[in-house]
């Protein structure tokens, strides 16, 4: 955005760095990973097969420091079985 007294930045207020820092992880994550290890012929190869990495591997098998070392897929099934027991025991109490 360009305003009177030049180039105006988009960011929020001053401390507010780390605002997207989960975007920068991931985007990081996936060039490492996946993107330059491979070459595409077009743009829309690139773009359908990143999307299918990203939900058939990064999305359900891939280990997150975040999550414990498990897959989201595990880490969530584990989270649900935690808190069906929580309930179990609430109700019993």
């Amino acid at each position: 955005m360009c305003g009177r007294w030049g180039v105006v930045q988009s960011m929020g207020r001053v401390g507010s760095a780390l605002d997207n820092a989960a975007a920068e992880s991931f985007h990081s994550v996936l060039k490492v990973e996946y993107v330059h290890r491979h070459t595409f012929a077009t743009r829309a190869e690139a773009r359908l097969k990143t999307a299918t990495w990203i939900a058939d591997f990064y999305n359900t098998k891939r280990r997150h420091s975040a999550a414990d070392g498990q897959p989201p897929a595990e880490f969530e099934r584990i989270i649900q079985e935690a808190r069906a027991r929580t309930n179990q025991q609430s109700r019993a109490a």
